[in-house]
């Protein structure tokens, strides 16, 4: 098993595959990698040899930020928003949608669980 940026990677997957285990490193960032790397993207995690982690690990090390520098300087930016109060900000706060999308329905994932609040109670006739 291959360990990059803390991360242990699947050895069983193909190294495009197995880079995307790394927060901050998606598909195409991992073909780059790969590239600069001189490695096939469908050779196994598996198959690769030390020279080959080690191209690897210097290639994310020196080019990119992955796991906890990139999750606390997405934090901070959260933060800052929190901070200046605009709308973003204000939206994470109360914890709705930020980009637009509609709340009326949808949005559960932002809003959580439904919690029911029950309707007016129609008068009744005389």
């Amino acid at each position: 098993m291959a360990r990059i940026a803390g991360i242990d990677i699947p050895k069983n997957k193909r190294g495009e595959v197995g880079l995307t285990y790394i927060f901050g490193i998606g598909r195409s960032t991992a073909r780059y990698i790969l590239d600069k790397a001189g490695i096939g993207y469908d050779k196994k995690v598996n198959e690769w040899d030390d020279d080959e982690q080690t191209a690897i690990r210097n290639v994310i090390n020196n080019e990119f930020k992955t796991e906890g520098a990139l999750r606390s300087e997405v934090q901070m930016n959260i933060k800052r928003l929190l901070d200046i109060a605009c709308y973003r900000g204000l939206r994470h706060r109360k914890g709705l949608p930020l980009r637009g999308q509609r709340t009326r329905t949808n949005s559960r994932t932002r809003k959580g669980k439904r919690k029911t609040v029950a309707g007016k109670k129609k008068a009744p006739k005389k």
